[in-house]
């Protein structure tokens, strides 16, 4: 398949995959495990129209929702999960992280969703699919293999900020008996270091959440008084103090900005969009674990 994408690198960190001509991303990592089904969305592959086109999955902004519920089964289909068996985040940018349990099936689906404020989720159900939703924000993955529980959570910048992923470690460290050193992680796709300007106001807040010796990787000051914020960076920062192993985080090539064509992103359309979609869900078949996996 030809490599549509603008990537940062050579390497094709990324997997583009059509399956039941629906394209999605994936991470190499996460896919050799045998342990997860897991996907990122794109703009293709769906049945919402206009602004939305094609493949929205949010609720919230003014699609169809015959539209974005049938957008929903395909990338089920696609991912070889159960679209009733989603559970949905309901996003205001907080470091709330909830436990989902067999209650949850469904919910921001075919139930209503009871909870607010939740970016990011965990769990150790098979079958289960966590999903999150961006337009810039990052994703972050989280496995782990040992007490086959997963992680999914939102981290923009005020997440990023106040250190969502840390915050995801702890919670499945608490619910799951998780070590960080055994878990596996991705960065997904979001926007670049290259591509996100910020102002002196969000740089300030970075510089009170990270030690100094981080600052000249995390931010570049433009001779406009701006910055350039690399989120990427930051969350892998903010990954490894939580103690998980270099060699178990992969971070995306791929940016939404770079790659408005095939990716929503608000930093080029504002709300004029619809939303991607993050989703992982624990295989209720066993996985395949080679000798090299962190759980051996």
């Amino acid at each position: 398949m030809k490599d549509i994408w603008k990537r940062a690198g050579d390497s094709k960190i990324l997997r583009f995959k059509t399956v039941e001509e629906v394209p999605y991303l994936s991470f190499p990592i996460l896919e050799e495990t045998g342990l997860v089904k897991h996907g990122f969305s794109t703009k293709m592959g769906g049945v919402s129209q206009g602004k939305f086109a094609t493949m929205n999955f949010t609720f919230t902004r003014g699609d169809n929702p015959g539209h974005v519920r049938e957008n929903y089964r395909r990338m089920a289909k696609a991912l070889g999960v159960d679209a009733e068996k989603m559970v949905l985040s309901y996003q205001t940018h907080t470091t709330n992280v909830r436990r989902v349990t067999e209650s949850d099936a469904g919910k921001g689906i075919t139930k209503e969703r009871e909870y607010k404020d939740v970016d990011g989720l965990i769990t150790n159900v098979p079958g289960i699919t966590l999903v999150t939703f961006y337009a810039d924000c990052v994703p972050l993955y989280f496995l782990d293999p040992v007490h086959k529980a997963i992680g999914l959570s939102h981290s923009g910048w005020r997440g990023t900020v106040k250190h969502m992923g840390e915050v995801t470690v702890k919670r499945m460290e608490e619910s799951f008996g998780t070590k960080a050193e055994d878990l596996i992680a991705c960065i997904g796709p979001s926007i670049c270091g290259a591509c996100y300007e910020v102002g002196s106001e969000v740089a300030e807040e970075f510089k009170k959440s990270f030690e100094e010796k981080y600052w000249q990787e995390i931010l570049t000051e433009k001779e406009n008084g701006k910055y350039l914020l690399d989120l990427w960076k930051a969350n892998e920062i903010i990954l490894l103090k939580a103690g998980l192993r270099k060699e178990h985080i992969q971070i995306t090539d791929i940016c939404t900005h770079c790659n408005s064509d095939y990716l929503f992103s608000h930093r080029t359309t504002g709300n004029e969009r619809g939303n991607l979609a993050a989703f992982l869900s624990l295989s209720e078949e066993k996985g395949r674990l080679n000798e090299n996996d962190c759980s051996q």
